[in-house]
């Protein structure tokens, strides 16, 4: 069996499942603006331009400059992990079929849980530190729409009511909204494309995709294990005991730029594998999430305790 042949598809197979898996994986599209030659550099292309100025009709336009340029980013989620099959249990035959079983099954449970949760953590403190947050609000039925009306305007009050504008909401609070006869009414079901697969989504007025995001991916902080220290072996993730609760998270739709890449997969087949008769793969995941300061300007997010 060519095992480098395998860790490729398996490879790719795994980067496409994360994008189209992860509540959060329609941030991914926006990573078409970034350029990535492998490792954890990529390059985010950010734009300022001058405004106007006045016209003068014996000198004619005033010159003005616009400055395009390409930003080196390092993502800082470098986490992986090796898993190993016993020969025993696994001959050459099946091997391909057992290991992207399981790798997908890990990613699935494990790695696309923690992506998503660094990610709207991350949004969530970059907002509460640019003042593009409000917190004390515990979502209630005969307050929750005009609070979320409130919240959309004040994104629309910067970026105008043309932008499509994403709003990332908690699974419980979108549960008030829907369960609510009167409520309801304000919700209508379309299509949103993410990735390769287009999902059926509610919308708020037919126009503001609601994504519906477990509360325990929905915190302002985590400690992502490191795997070695005591208490940290089991790996994952966890929200601190200072972390806060997100109720929902406005953002335009080409704000967030998320990058999630699987590094070049390893397969040892028993033979080569110098620790025991078994095969091993190692799995290597590099993320991250970028929002220039300009945009963050355009997003907002709601938080239910009270901010300091």
């Amino acid at each position: 069996m060519n095992t480098i042949e395998t860790a490729t598809i398996i490879q790719t197979e795994l980067d496409k499942a994360a994008v189209e898996q992860s509540t959060s994986g329609w941030m991914e599209v926006n990573q078409n603006l970034v350029k990535y030659a492998g490792g954890a550099e990529v390059k985010i292309p950010t734009l300022d331009m001058d405004g106007l100025a006045d016209y003068d009709r014996q000198a004619g336009f005033t010159e003005g400059s616009v400055d395009f340029k390409y930003q080196t980013k390092t993502m800082t989620m470098d986490r992986g992990r090796s898993f190993s099959f016993d020969e025993n249990d696994v001959d050459e035959t099946n091997f391909a079929l057992t290991a992207a079983t399981v790798m997908g099954e890990f990613q699935r449970v494990k790695v696309i849980p923690e992506i998503d949760a660094y990610r709207y953590s991350k949004i969530a403190t970059a907002c509460i530190d640019k003042d593009r947050a409000s917190g004390g609000y515990t979502a209630a039925e005969d307050t929750v729409l005009q609070k979320l009306y409130y919240d959309i305007a004040a994104v629309q009050d910067v970026v105008g009511s043309d932008t499509p504008l994403v709003i990332t909401i908690n699974t419980l609070v979108l549960a008030i909204l829907s369960m609510s006869e009167k409520l309801s009414k304000k919700l209508d079901v379309t299509d949103f494309k993410q990735g390769d697969v287009t999902f059926r989504v509610r919308t708020l007025d037919g126009i503001h995709p609601l994504i519906p995001v477990g509360s325990n991916r929905l915190k302002t902080e985590y400690l992502f294990n490191d795997g070695a220290t005591t208490g940290q072996e089991s790996g994952g993730f966890a929200a601190t005991d200072t972390s806060k609760s997100i109720n929902w998270i406005i953002t335009p739709k080409n704000a967030p730029i998320a990058v999630s890449k699987t590094d070049k997969m390893r397969i040892f087949d028993p033979e080569t594998n110098q620790k025991a008769r078994a095969w091993a793969m190692d799995y290597r995941k590099f993320h991250d999430l970028w929002i220039t300061d300009n945009k963050i300007e355009q997003c907002f997010v709601n938080i239910e305790e009270a901010l300091a």
